[in-house]
């Protein structure tokens, strides 16, 4: 069992940062690949970027490529997503996921890989 909790959501202009974080209780948190989602009022669920579990691979939505940055300290059982030069569409909740190897295609970018969810945290950018 895998309990996640981010944060560092807020309020931010158009060409700001945010550093959100997503802290993991339990012991099994370095085997588990993680996820970055979003999703904005009357979407789906979307892929934002996912990292293995020794920190070795990293995976992107073309959206936030070169934008963000995904990574994990498993000493601290913590993921970071690091946003820089944010956009207004980039407004959403987003949510931490852990989740473990797959088949398939970008299996990777479909929530339905994932076996644990955060509550999420708000991301706001003001243009």
């Amino acid at each position: 069992q895998v309990q996640l909790v981010e944060s560092g959501g807020g309020l931010v202009q158009a060409g700001g940062s945010l550093r959100l974080s997503c802290a993991a209780s339990g012991r099994t948190f370095s085997t588990y690949g993680m996820g970055w989602f979003r999703q904005a009022p009357g979407n789906e669920r979307e892929f934002v970027a996912r990292i293995s579990s020794n920190g070795g691979s990293t995976y992107y939505a073309d959206s936030v490529k070169g934008r963000f940055t995904i990574s994990r300290d498993n000493a601290k059982n913590t993921v970071y997503l690091q946003m820089n030069s944010l956009k207004p569409e980039d407004t959403a909740v987003y949510y931490c996921a852990a989740g473990r190897v797959q088949s398939g295609v970008s299996w990777y970018r479909l929530p339905t890989s994932y076996d644990y969810w955060g509550q999420g945290t708000q991301v706001t950018v003001s243009s």
